[in-house]
């Protein structure tokens, strides 16, 4: 018999707002909450679900070791990146993606902003990775605003009288202080015009692609801390000089810190001036790159293959190769020339681009109707230099969507979801769990991907 009782507590819950009817008002409420916060999607309350991931202390421990452990692992790996070149060979990046990773960065910590995602059994404890964020992880605003706008239900409330003491994590405060603890460890964060105690930071991306509401969210609580933040297009920055200094500058003034969201791929992607001051602006040590380009490797699909193979045998203890046998699925790299006749069976394997994001490009052999759809997104991914990797049976539990329910719709008629834990790990610690679930074996931002709260019963 397990001695994990998450599940339990989670049935617990459903059987409460099964007693309520459904908490069909709670549901309704939520909406009408989040869409007063910034967890919003195109306008509009994110899909999210009353229903919330309750993990018991011995779960906690397991995904704080998973992070943690993996984090050691990615900061191994990238060091050998940065000092071998043979290793650093085996990521295949293009010339100029591999010039931005080796530019220093002025501070010691090799990923300041991470998180990890994992396939994990509530029953059993046991997990398997299925992706590597370490460049412009998101999803901090919408872990916490959801887990309040469950707070709020009438369920919540019923069952926390029975289980006081409640915990959550508050996310977006967390990466906020790894922001600014890592700008303050920076080597020039007191030389010049900069302002070790109240930087001006500007959080980067694409304005197409930029999270706009989490970033006015981090924004907020920046300010709180005292430090002075803003949203600046990558487009828009430059590299001024006034006499014998040069700041990295866009049209509000200068910035001394940058919090990276802009993805390394969509950089080399999208070339532009802003782009190329930023990358100067971190050669020359003019602004403090939180997220130095240096993320990018274990970012990268590719780095499971790399974990899986003999390469890392020097680089990691035999403690850690077994961590990674046990938990990182199989993974192949992929290119024109591979022999495809292993992967024939579609079921077992799922294929990524070597550099995507957000889910884009990924197709796992179940949802491949045919035999020859499945070969066709196989030979595509070798064309690009992808990977295939086992597919990793994701846990599902019954899920209870917030929002109104649908006219005819049962209120109590809970659907199965696959869940996936992200596990945040800021300054090498961890620091909560992003949680969400979908009805797809691909779980994304383009598969109706639920969100959902997270609670801690100790």
């Amino acid at each position: 018999m397990t001695s994990l009782h998450g599940r339990d507590l989670e049935n617990e819950f459903l059987s409460i707002a099964s007693e309520l009817g459904g908490d069909v008002e709670s549901r309704e409420q939520g909406d009408a909450y989040l869409a007063g916060t910034h967890a919003l999607y195109h306008g509009g309350p994110c899909s999210w679900a009353l229903s919330p991931k309750i993990f018991d202390s011995k779960q906690i421990e397991i995904l704080r070791d998973a992070a943690e452990t993996m984090g050691r692992i990615m900061d191994k790996v990238t060091d050998r990146y940065l000092h071998d070149s043979e290793f650093r060979a085996l990521f295949r990046l293009s010339d100029d993606l591999e010039r931005m990773t080796l530019i220093p960065t002025g501070y010691a910590q090799l990923i300041p902003v991470a998180r990890v995602d994992v396939f994990f059994d509530e029953e059993t404890g046991d997990y398997q990775f299925c992706e590597l964020n370490t460049d412009g992880s998101a999803g901090m605003t919408t872990t916490v605003e959801v887990t309040r706008a469950v707070q709020a239900s009438k369920t919540y409330h019923r069952f926390a009288e029975r289980h006081p003491g409640i915990e959550t994590y508050d996310v977006v405060d967390s990466v906020v202080s790894a922001v600014v603890e890592t700008y303050r460890s920076w080597a020039n964060a007191d030389s010049g015009a900069h302002h070790p105690e109240h930087p001006a930071c500007a959080i980067v991306d694409y304005t197409e692609s930029a999270s706009g509401d989490e970033v006015a969210d981090i924004i907020e609580h920046m300010a709180e801390k005292g430090v002075y933040a803003r949203f600046a297009d990558i487009r828009d920055l430059r590299v001024e000089r006034h006499g014998d200094t040069s700041s990295l500058v866009d049209d509000e003034g200068p910035i001394d810190c940058v919090y990276r969201r802009a993805v390394t791929s969509e950089i080399a992607e999208k070339p532009c001036p802003g782009a190329a001051a930023l990358e100067e602006a971190a050669r020359r040590g003019l602004a403090c790159l939180v997220g130095g380009y240096r993320t990018w490797p274990c970012a990268t699909k590719t780095v499971f293959a790399i974990l899986r193979s003999d390469a890392v045998r020097d680089v990691l203890d035999p403690s850690e190769v077994s961590f990674v046998e046990k938990h990182v699925p199989a993974t192949f790299l992929l290119d024109a020339e591979s022999d495809l006749a292993p992967y024939a069976q579609k079921d077992r394997w799922i294929v990524k681009p070597a550099g995507s994001y957000n889910s884009v490009g990924v197709k796992a052999g179940l949802d491949c109707a045919t035999d020859d759809e499945w070969q066709e997104a196989l030979a595509s991914c070798a064309t690009s230099g992808g990977i295939v990797q086992e597919y990793a049976r994701q846990y599902a539990t019954p899920v209870i969507e917030g929002g109104a329910v649908p006219e005819g719709a049962d209120p109590v008629d809970f659907r199965m979801a696959h869940n996936m834990e992200g596990l945040y790990l800021f300054r090498g610690a961890f620091a909560g769990v992003f949680t969400r679930c979908g009805y797809q074996n691909v779980i994304g931002e383009w598969t109706h991907r639920i969100n959902m709260g997270c609670l801690v019963v100790r």
